[in-house]
């Protein structure tokens, strides 16, 4: 599908701060105002770029969005439908930008620049300079998956490397708290692994996870949820490991696209998790109470 593809929806974000949420249009990096619903263009992309997903930086002043250079000139892409050219993007090694963006819609400026596939660009919740991004392919044949951007210098450190060959790390996130990071992996000899660290890859704590993770997110290191198999499921800290999962309810999502992938993630009190699911035929956006862990029956896959 050449571009300029659809409207993307699926990389949106939402600040809470300027009740304001931003979105692709095409080439051009919209603000859509919740409460009157009026629109603007903060940044329009170079032509022969394509975009990637944008979060808002806490403190609700800028945009921070990763652009890679367009390769379905070279080879089919449709990496939402089948990650169709997913690993000869990755070998193309193509242009990609880091760029923060004003709200305020006077300056989109370049923070990080590389001739590496950039992916996953997430900023911190409480700190207003600090993103992560990913070095995006082939888990276990990218240099270093996950990366710390200082955008107030442009300091750039890899996070988690891998430690042995043919290790995998991945689906990494910021706990609420953003400061730390969390993450999850597994070995060559089958081992897997979920851990936390902070930015600045200090305070490392990993342990064994011999679950069906899928993705995962959390608000602190006490409470995990993922949608691996049929179910979403949540794993509790028990003060030495995680514990077997509990099923939190079905999503029956197809997950045939990328856009019915089902991405659980808690509400910011934790009460709730929001997922998408594509049960109803078209891909929804779901919320469902979380109880008491001890209430809810085993995972069954």
């Amino acid at each position: 599908v050449p571009l300029p593809r659809e409207v993307e929806f699926l990389r949106a974000c939402v600040s809470a701060l300027n009740n304001e949420a931003y979105f692709w249009h095409e080439y051009d990096l919209m603000a859509l105002d919740l409460a009157t619903l009026e629109m603007r263009r903060l940044y329009t992309m170079p032509t022969g770029f394509d975009v990637s997903m944008i979060n808002v930086t806490a403190d609700g002043k800028y945009v921070c969005a990763s652009i890679s250079e367009d390769m379905s000139d070279r080879f089919p892409v449709d990496l939402l439908r089948g990650y169709v050219g997913f690993r000869e993007t990755w070998e193309a090694k193509p242009l990609s930008r880091v760029m923060r963006v004003a709200v305020a819609g006077n300056s989109a400026d370049v923070v990080w620049e590389e001739h590496y596939w950039v992916g996953h660009v997430n900023t911190s919740p409480t700190e207003p300079d600090l993103l992560t991004f990913c070095h995006e392919g082939p888990w276990h044949l990218v240099d270093n998956r996950i990366w710390g951007l200082d955008m107030s210098n442009g300091k750039v450190w890899p996070l988690r490397p891998r430690e042995e060959e043919g290790e995998t790390v991945g689906h990494e996130y910021w706990h609420a708290d953003g400061v730390h990071i969390s993450y999850h992996g597994h070995k060559p000899n089958g081992h897997k692994f979920f851990g936390q660290m902070r930015y600045d890859g200090s305070e490392q704590q990993e342990y064994a996870f011999p679950f069906v993770t899928g993705h995962i997110h959390s608000n602190d290191f006490e409470l995990i949820v993922g949608d691996g198999g049929k179910v979403v499921r949540l794993w509790q800290w028990n003060g030495n490991g995680f514990a077997n999962p509990k099923a939190l309810c079905q999503h029956r999502s197809s997950m045939h696209i990328q856009q019915t992938h089902v991405h659980p993630r808690f509400s910011p009190d934790g009460s709730y998790v929001l997922f998408t699911s594509d049960v109803s035929g078209y891909g929804n956006l779901y919320r469902v109470a979380v109880p008491a862990v001890d209430t809810l029956p085993d995972v069954v896959d």
